[in-house]
């Protein structure tokens, strides 16, 4: 009888439970950031949850991406390729309110 061989390569990408865990973390940070906006309580706890709805949202496009499989590593290109498109955006609503803030002033 032949003997089957193992295979000695390394395992890449991530294990099932491992992305489902990535997943769900996702999920609960945008779920508590629901629950401190909604909370009638402090406003420093909403500003601080309206802060993650943001960052929650974002991360929400990394949920396609939490696939038994697929590398951290491509997670967490993918991670900053959202962090700097809103670093983009960010820097568009600011340059233009300080230019609509400059148009108000020169009426």
């Amino acid at each position: 009888m032949s003997q089957q061989t193992q295979s000695t390569e390394p395992r890449t990408g991530m294990t099932a439970r491992q992305a489902r865990r990535v997943e769900f973390s996702i999920i609960g940070l945008c779920v508590v950031a629901l629950v401190m906006i909604f909370q009638p309580y402090s406003l420093t706890l909403f500003g601080i949850g309206a802060g993650l709805v943001v960052l929650g949202g974002l991360a929400f496009n990394l949920v396609p991406l939490c696939r038994p499989g697929v590398t951290v590593r491509a997670l967490f290109k993918a991670a900053g390729v959202v962090l700097i498109i809103l670093a983009v955006v960010v820097a568009l609503a600011i340059g233009s309110a300080h230019l609509y803030a400059i148009y108000l002033t020169n009426q």
